[in-house]
């Protein structure tokens, strides 16, 4: 069972991080973290990855404190690498799908949101660590009690959109260029990547890391 919660953990941090670049190919509105990211890396000017990774360190201080136990390997692998594969996925798409009519980028926003949501669902259920947003909204529902997992996520999910829209039109943003940072690709994933994951997780997730080994 470790060996599969080793694979679930890279194989999903990695799919996540593609996601999150045919999100921004799409340019329909990032998932709610990225809408955040997004207004940063407009107000702070390094490259998207190394920001990334700063972010991040500033939210891992926040588990170290709170709740260690959603630290593992997942989380530095998505601290380290997920800024990264994100920029060079996002820029392979670019030399692909060059100027991408509106069909083409409703597909792969769809696409981006299931295998966003599939591939939380399985790191997360691995349990060897998660992304150190992810572990906010965690906290929130099982350690504080605060609520049910999906509405403390929606409700992270909302501050990211907000704070990430404030921050982008402070850092010289136009209002045009909004709709490529909080779209409707923003709002699904807002109200709808909570509930999307606990459904992979008793769909998928928990039944794969569960499944007997063969005899």
């Amino acid at each position: 069972m470790k060996t599969r919660r080793i694979f679930m953990s890279l194989f999903g941090v990695i799919v996540c991080a593609i996601s999150v670049g045919i999100f921004k190919i799409a340019a329909l509105g990032v998932d709610p973290f990225q809408s955040l990211m997004s207004g940063l890396d407009k107000l702070i000017p390094i490259s998207f990855g190394t920001l990334y990774v700063i972010v991040n360190l500033v939210l891992l201080s926040f588990s170290l404190i709170v709740d260690r136990h959603n630290i593992g390997i997942a989380t530095f692998i998505n601290l380290f690498l997920l800024g990264y594969i994100t920029q060079y996925t996002y820029e392979f798409l670019q030399t692909v799908l060059v100027n991408p009519s509106i069909p083409v980028r409703f597909f792969c926003l769809i696409i981006g949101i299931i295998i966003l949501c599939f591939a939380s669902s399985l790191y997360m259920t691995a349990d060897l660590g998660v992304s150190t947003y992810d572990a906010i909204a965690i906290v929130l529902a099982y350690k504080w009690k605060v609520g049910k997992f999906k509405f403390c996520r929606i409700g992270t999910d909302l501050i990211c959109v907000i704070t990430g829209t404030v921050l982008f039109l402070i850092g010289g943003g136009s209002l045009r260029e909004i709709s490529a940072l909080v779209g409707i690709g923003t709002i699904i994933t807002a109200f709808f990547m909570g509930p999307l994951i606990e459904f992979f997780n008793v769909e998928f997730a928990r039944p794969f890391l569960y499944k007997p080994h063969k005899q």
